[in-house]
């Protein structure tokens, strides 16, 4: 997997360093591989500030610092609930660009009832850009779908990115 998201990331990677600008990562049900897939390009502390896997309530409360009504209404797995994330993981993080996924991959109950299969990837981006695709692959299959959703997330980012 890493193989084609390197390739991903090695695109992103250009795109940011080209216009100067920074992007920081919330990965949920894709585990960390988005971040990993970005880490893979030498020198990415040029375009990449970090982030966080947003797998726990607590992590959520950690990495965003959003007040609890800021959820009020959303349900995870969803569009509005990944933009949040990524306008907050963008604003704390002091980058241009936030990404973030929340899905549900599968292997168990999602919490918010989410359909295993179901991913949301959002970016945050400059001057009110915000983007956000949906990813469903119809499968219940745990690390098939972190992988896809890893992909989706990347391609999301580099589509934005491309304008």
């Amino acid at each position: 997997m890493l193989d084609q998201t390197h390739q991903q990331a090695l695109r992103i990677a250009d795109l940011l360093r080209r216009r100067g600008e920074k992007v920081a990562v919330a990965d949920g049900a894709t585990g960390g591989l988005v971040a990993a897939s970005l880490l893979t390009v030498p020198g990415a502390l040029d375009f990449f500030v970090g982030g966080g896997v947003v797998y726990s309530f607590r992590a959520r409360v950690v990495l965003f610092a959003l007040p609890r009504d800021a959820y009020a209404g959303m349900r995870g797995a969803s569009e509005d609930y990944a933009l949040l994330q990524a306008r907050a993981i963008r604003d704390n993080f002091g980058a241009q660009w936030g990404l973030a996924e929340s899905g549900s991959v599968g292997g168990s109950n999602h919490p918010s009832g989410a359909p295993a299969g179901r991913s949301c990837a959002a970016v945050a981006g400059p001057d009110g850009f915000e983007f956000v695709r949906v990813t469903e692959t119809g499968g219940d299959e745990r690390i098939a779908n972190m992988e896809a959703f890893a992909r989706a997330a990347l391609q999301t980012l580099e589509d934005a990115l491309r304008g």
